[in-house]
Formats: C-alpha cells, sequence, structure tokens
C-alpha cells in the first residue's frame, strides 16, 4: 500500500502553486480507501463567464477537473504529476454556487494512471464530468 499524502499535505501542494493559490482550491476530504480526493471552490466574479452572470466560465471547471485528477493522484504517489490527457464533458450550467470535484484514482499502471471526476453543486445536480490521463511516476 502507498504512503498516501495527508490532506494537510495536498492542501500546501495547492497553495504553493501561484494559479491554484488564486482559484482558491481547498481540500474537504482525502479517502485514501477508496483513492478518492474532493476539492471545493467557491463562486467568486472572476470566475463569471459574463459580468453579474453568476454562472462559471467553463475554463473553470475545467481546470478543477483537471487539478482534482492529479491531486487525487498526488496524494498516492507523492507529488503531483504531468497531465497526459484529460476531457471535459459540461452536462449543465453551474450558476451562483460553489462547486464540489470528486476525484477517483481508477488504475495506475508502471507510466500512465486514470482518474474520473465528477463536479456537483451546491444542490448536487452534477455539473460536468472528466476523465483525465496522467503520468504516474514522479521526477
Amino acid at each position: 500500500m502507498p504512503d498516501y499524502l495527508s490532506q494537510h499535505d495536498v492542501q500546501s501542494l495547492l497553495d504553493e502553486s501561484p494559479f491554484l493559490s488564486f482559484m482558491g482550491i481547498l481540500v474537504d476530504t482525502i479517502d485514501t480507501g477508496n483513492d478518492t480526493l474532493i476539492l471545493r471552490v467557491k463562486m467568486r466574479p472572476e470566475f463569471e463567464r459574463r459580468p453579474d452572470s453568476g454562472q462559471y466560465h467553463g475554463g473553470v471547471i475545467a481546470s478543477l477537473i483537471d487539478v482534482a485528477g492529479d491531486y487525487a493522484l498526488a496524494m498516492r504517489v507523492g507529488s503531483v504529476v504531468p497531465t497526459v490527457n484529460f476531457r471535459t464533458d459540461f452536462l449543465r450550467p453551474a450558476i451562483n454556487t460553489d462547486l464540489t470535484a470528486t476525484a477517483r484514482v481508477r488504475r495506475t499502471g508502471r507510466s500512465i494512471a486514470v482518474v474520473d471526476i465528477d463536479v456537483h453543486d451546491d444542490d448536487k445536480r452534477l455539473i460536468a464530468i472528466g476523465r483525465g490521463t496522467y503520468m504516474s511516476q514522479t521526477g
């Protein structure tokens, strides 16, 4: 069984990145038994698709998906790893809500890992789904 990073360790890694620090991403839950990481982001005017719309720009949601996938894997391997590819399917607009991204490591191979990510709003409605492919080796 791998040595998992703690919730504090993952939050520290997020906070070290200028972009992710700007996004204000918070670690909500780490479940090492299920290889699951839950991140939260609060709505801010800078995230709006159009001024005063309250609707998230898709780039914020896609970034949250990529970050959640990467850091779910990071908690297993000890540090962040490069993204090989990721996809996002937008299912409904996210308006005037915080977002929660739940990332679950599906498979970790010798060189590639796959993570599935669901993004929900405050009412637990599914906003977007994603799948990320990441290098599974650090350094």
